[in-house]
């Protein structure tokens, strides 16, 4: 397993990953098999979604904001970040992905992202790869 560590700077943003998770796994020389990204926090989280328009991960920012918006007078919980803990329960806290020839197997506009929904803060996101088979 392999740990990267990741500084926001805003409340809530989708911040690129794509890079950083390929040369760990060029450097670890990780041939063929599964990824798992994998993100420790209860207010983040991490997902694969479109990388090449920059207005895709403002689109879901706002969306996930109309739908969870930060300040609810129904919420209980008393540090007052519930709307950063719901947020990161719909996206999740891990995303895999395919590894062939060392390269990930992501489509031609994927890339994956660390979700802050509670920042800034410094975090970390943790890498597990199960190589498959020898054929």
């Amino acid at each position: 397993m392999v740990e990267f560590k990741i500084q926001s700077n805003e409340r809530t943003a989708f911040i690129p990953i794509t890079r950083d998770v390929q040369g760990v796994v060029s450097d670890q020389d990780w041939k063929r098999g599964v990824l798992t990204v994998y993100v420790p926090h209860t207010t983040a989280a991490v997902t694969i979604q479109e990388n090449a328009d920059p207005d895709v991960a403002r689109d879901l920012i706002f969306a996930l904001e109309k739908a969870v918006p930060w300040n609810d007078p129904e919420y209980r919980h008393a540090e007052g970040n519930a709307a950063a803990h719901v947020k990161a329960a719909m996206l999740g806290a891990s995303a895999q992905c395919l590894v062939e020839e060392g390269k990930l197997l992501l489509g031609t506009w994927q890339g994956i992202f660390f979700c802050e929904f509670d920042g800034p803060r410094s975090r970390r996101v943790w890498l597990a790869f199960s190589a498959a088979p020898a054929e």
